[in-house]
């Protein structure tokens, strides 16, 4: 058992509270970005038939999860060697990277502060800035939609499931998960062009998502309880809903989500152009206004720090 583990592990949450993604500083993830780019343009220059993407999407599936790890965890053992401060160093700086609550809380303060003080022009383009979907004709309720949702889903992808993953295998661990899950998010979609080689990918993120999109659901009813004084009310819509969801684990943080703010997510979203109708999330409740923003980051706080809670003394028995 690492006598440190609690200590670096508040060490971690401590700096990503403190000092965000700053841009000026180089980012592994960034870095995974850049060689997923790069495989891609490579892969569809040389495979042709949905057979050979579907393999060499495998590949890339399991092989930059797998060097990150790998990477990773001889460079905390080589910095370990040097000097056993450093090692600790170099362990919370490298896990501290796989977080990103303070950014998320950031965006989704972003469009707050647009819609209230800029209007609709704005608000759409500090929306396109965290999700996928076309923003560009999005009315307000519909970009206090996008938003909520956002912070749903990354409370599971960029909280909560690194620190399960930081926990349970520390940052060589967490970093495979981040590499998933960047896999996902640029060629996880069922698009003509990502079917074959993004399968994979999707899967697997699919699989590593399965326990933490779960507990982060527990944790936004809790909060809810905490906050709001809508606990059940949110696990019963998240417990009714989320198996709803076209994703095998989005519906569950969203679900909870729609619970907690007594509000109906789901519903149309446009991506490059295709439409897609999305099963609604929760009851028909209050309107969708910017007020609803700053109230689900606070749900996501909450919910973020009793998980962080739980994992810190799961860790340290």
């Amino acid at each position: 058992m690492d006598s440190f583990l609690g200590l670096k592990f508040l060490a971690v949450c401590m700096l990503d509270v403190v000092l965000g993604d700053p841009r000026w500083l180089p980012h592994p993830i960034r870095l995974m970005g850049s060689v997923i780019h790069g495989c891609e343009r490579l892969i569809f220059a040389w495979c042709r038939s949905p057979l050979t993407k579907t393999m060499a999407g495998m590949v890339l599936a399991l092989g930059l999860p797998g060097g990150c790890y790998l990477l990773v965890q001889e460079i905390i053992r080589y910095m370990d060697y040097l000097n056993e401060t450093l090692g600790i160093i170099t362990w919370i700086v490298l896990g501290y990277t796989t977080l990103a609550a303070r950014d998320l809380w950031d965006h989704a303060l972003c469009v707050y502060q647009a819609m209230t003080e800029h209007g609709l022009p704005a608000a759409r383009l500090a929306v396109s800035r965290i999700v996928g979907r076309d923003t560009t004709h999005l009315s307000e309720p519909d970009l206090v939609r996008a938003t909520i949702e956002s912070v749903s889903e990354n409370t599971a992808d960029g909280i909560v499931a690194p620190l399960f993953y930081l926990v349970l295998g520390g940052p060589p661990l967490a970093m495979a998960y981040k590499a998933v899950n960047t896999l996902d998010s640029m060629i996880g979609y069922r698009n003509t062009r990502y079917r074959d080689f993004g399968w994979a990918s999707a899967r697997l993120d699919d699989l590593m998502n399965w326990i933490p999109a779960r507990l982060t659901a527990v944790g936004i009813s809790l909060a809810a309880g905490l906050r709001l004084g809508r606990g059940q009310t949110s696990w019963r819509i998240c417990w009714r809903d989320a198996r709803k969801h076209s994703s095998p684990n989005s519906g569950w943080p969203e679900a909870a989500m729609a619970g907690a703010l007594s509000v109906q997510l789901g519903g149309v979203n446009e991506y490059g152009g295709l439409v897609e109708e999305r099963i609604k999330l929760g009851d028909p409740g209050d309107f969708l206004t910017p007020s609803l923003i700053p109230i689900a980051l606070q749900v996501m706080g909450l919910a973020s720090l009793f998980l962080m809670m739980v994992f810190l003394i799961v860790g340290m028995l």
